[in-house]
């Protein structure tokens, strides 16, 4: 059904995501692969645990939140790209056939504070 929702939430996602982060040595790439397979593997079991007995949705929107402990300045692109591997396991996970445009609209980042529970929700948002 149109307007169905569900709110991923995940730990904020691992420094080594960014796209700032240097993987310039072969460590470094074992280091980012391990922490992306890590970090896609929790959104895939955040969808599981969800039980939505609708899937496969068609298209969704999805509206990334970010909780900090801490004010501080945030580059949007950047927190765009940490989330590719929780979009892929939204896939992983059955919700929808794929993270591209046409199944999945991606809504930049907001960004909140919240000392004792640093987090990303992932509202997600049936559309077809």
């Amino acid at each position: 059904m149109k307007g169905e929702s569900v709110i991923l939430v995940l730990p904020l996602p691992p420094r080594v995501l960014s796209p700032n982060s240097p993987h310039a040595t072969i460590g470094g790439r074992f280091k980012k692969a391990s922490a992306t397979r890590r970090y896609r593997r929790l959104a895939k079991e955040a969808v599981e645990c969800e039980r939505i007995e609708t899937a496969p949705w068609n298209k969704v929107l999805v509206t990334p939140t970010y909780y900090h402990a801490r004010k501080g300045r945030r580059d949007d692109d950047n927190f765009i790209r940490l989330l590719k591997a929780a979009y892929d396991g939204i896939v992983d996970a059955g919700l929808v056939p794929d993270d591209d445009s046409e199944h999945m609209r991606k809504m930049f980042p907001t960004f909140e504070i919240d000392c004792e529970n640093p987090r990303v929700e992932l509202a997600v948002v049936r559309l077809a």
